[in-house]
């Protein structure tokens, strides 16, 4: 059968894929674009599946508020090269998944792997359709769905950083700007009663140690101690950090006189936590000329 211009024009608009790609697939299912459209799928799995093991450590993060600001999501979206992170299907794709967990608010990443884009596709069927298309690992790697009966806010640092911040009798500067500063600052929670016990403790307990290299008695030790845990509350926390805008008062200071309530926040950044493979040119390069 004869492969025509509009067959492989109806298969690039089906499946994405380069035209070369497409007039192969045809020409192996015949000319029958429905087993085109199947084989091709079956590829891309095939394809998915070899790139799911390589790092994904770049992306964006994408977010999503309701009209009256009392809903809001959260998602990041992984892929291996900022080039990708930057392409219009991949920022299509980031934006459309923030939307669709803002709408129907799913229990977990799997649940949401299940659940229909506007394309009519699943989250899951449309990443590994642009695995296919595009060559690379990519991941949807986490997301905050949260509600409130006080008011949400949210700073972005360019796209691959995002704060989120519940506050209560706040308005739509002092929202952004609070969250801007947790961007910056990187505070570990609101206020003392949220730091981790185990963080503390293990803070104490080297704070105890390198006081006892002093010398001094116990008593001054336990005051040294003392003393180095406020200061240490006051680092990792957002209420007792200096604010980045006027360092002479802190956050709980600018909040008080604002008469708002900082209730929870969330600062997810692309890629934390991910282990980057560290690539070497120099022994790439002396790699490939003893293999020559």
């Amino acid at each position: 059968m004869q492969i025509t211009a509009s067959m492989v024009k109806e298969l690039r608009e089906r499946t994405g894929s380069g035209m070369m790609e497409c007039k192969k697939a045809l020409t192996e299912a015949g000319g029958d674009i429905e087993k085109a459209v199947d084989e091709m799928r079956k590829s891309g799995l095939a394809k998915a599946d070899k790139k799911s093991g390589r790092i994904a450590a770049e992306g964006l993060v994408a977010v999503e508020l309701s009209a009256d600001k009392k809903q809001a999501a959260v998602v990041e979206v992984n892929c291996e090269t900022d080039f990708v992170a930057g392409g219009d299907d991949f920022k299509a794709f980031t934006a459309n998944v923030a939307s669709l967990i803002l709408g129907k608010s799913p229990a977990d990443v799997d649940a949401l792997k299940t659940m229909k884009l506007a394309s009519g596709a699943t989250v899951e069927d449309t990443r590994l359709a642009m695995v296919a298309k595009i060559g690379e690992n990519i991941q949807v790697r986490r997301f905050v769905r949260v509600s409130t009966d006080a008011s949400f806010g949210f700073y972005l640092h360019g796209t691959r950083i995002c704060v989120l911040v519940e506050m209560a009798n706040g308005n739509d500067e002092l929202l952004k700007d609070i969250a801007m500063h947790i961007a910056a600052s990187r505070p570990v929670c609101v206020d003392e009663k949220d730091v981790p016990a185990d963080l503390l403790e293990k803070e104490k307990e080297i704070f105890i140690a390198q006081a006892r290299e002093s010398g001094k008695p116990d008593n001054i030790i336990e005051k040294m101690v003392e003393g180095r845990i406020r200061k240490y509350l006051a680092e990792v926390t957002l209420l007792g950090q200096p604010f980045v805008k006027d360092p002479d008062q802190t956050v709980a200071q600018l909040l008080k006189k604002a008469g708002a309530t900082v209730k929870s926040f969330h600062r997810i950044a692309v890629g934390e936590g991910i282990e980057k493979k560290k690539e070497n040119f120099a022994d790439e390069v002396a790699q490939m000329a003893g293999q020559a």
